[in-house]
């Protein structure tokens, strides 16, 4: 884990030192960085508690920096892989993108001061922060999700005879709330018909939304669905 650390300052001849903020480990190092990260993500030489883990992982992922791009991407997926990987998460849930983005300069400072002091007890208290807001906002989120199926459902029942169609659509715009007429076909075995009646049924109880204004090749989307995933980004 060391060698991450000590790779962060590395002289350089094209500019002048005190415009550098981070320069990650040298080509030659990367490799040994890596190894040396994977021996703590398996617990190697002893063991860490999964939340301390994925926040000492992601600093030591991000000092490294062995790609060109996309490296805050993959370290920022690495925290919810390892959580899930550990059995912290059933399910990828947790992402912290939003929350390290709110606080965007706090967070650069942050790792620079690991990097340059080894503050690590204030990066754990922004990460452990982080984690509890984002699993609460979460938590806040699938609950208005239920109540916003639930009340769709209640909706749909009331459309008589074609509810038990239109109920299928519905549940299966639960899992999948961008989707086209072919797919729902395919999934739900039901007549082209048949969904094109259930769709009709959606779009005038204001449900759903055909976004590509296409007459072929349609793309309907559950649009309060989508809106209460995006807010905040």
């Amino acid at each position: 884990m060391e060698r991450g650390i000590q790779g962060d300052y590395i002289p350089s001849t094209t500019m002048p030192e005190r415009f550098l903020t981070f320069v990650p480990p040298p080509p030659s190092e990367v490799m040994s960085c890596l190894g040396d990260l994977e021996k703590f993500l398996h617990d190697q030489l002893c063991r860490t508690p999964v939340l301390i883990k994925a926040a000492l992982s992601h600093v030591q992922f991000e000092t490294i920096h062995p790609f060109l791009d996309g490296n805050g991407r993959l370290g920022r997926l690495l925290i919810t892989f390892l959580l899930c990987a550990e059995g912290a998460l059933s399910e990828p849930l947790l992402y912290l993108s939003l929350y390290f983005k709110t606080h965007r300069q706090l967070y650069y400072e942050l790792l620079q001061q690991v990097r340059i002091k080894g503050d690590w007890e204030a990066w754990l208290v922004f990460f452990l922060e982080g984690v509890m807001v984002t699993s609460e906002q979460a938590s806040s989120t699938a609950r208005r999700l239920l109540s916003m199926f639930e009340k769709d459902r209640q909706k749909i029942e009331t459309l008589g005879r074609g509810a038990n169609s239109t109920l299928r659509v519905h549940n299966l715009m639960r899992k999948k709330p961008l989707f086209s007429i072919t797919y729902a076909k395919t999934e739900l075995r039901l007549t082209v018909p048949t969904i094109t009646s259930a769709l009709k049924n959606l779009e005038s109880l204001g449900i759903v939304k055909e976004v590509t204004g296409r007459s072929r090749d349609r793309l309907f989307v559950y649009a309060e669905y989508i809106n209460i995933l995006n807010e905040g980004i």
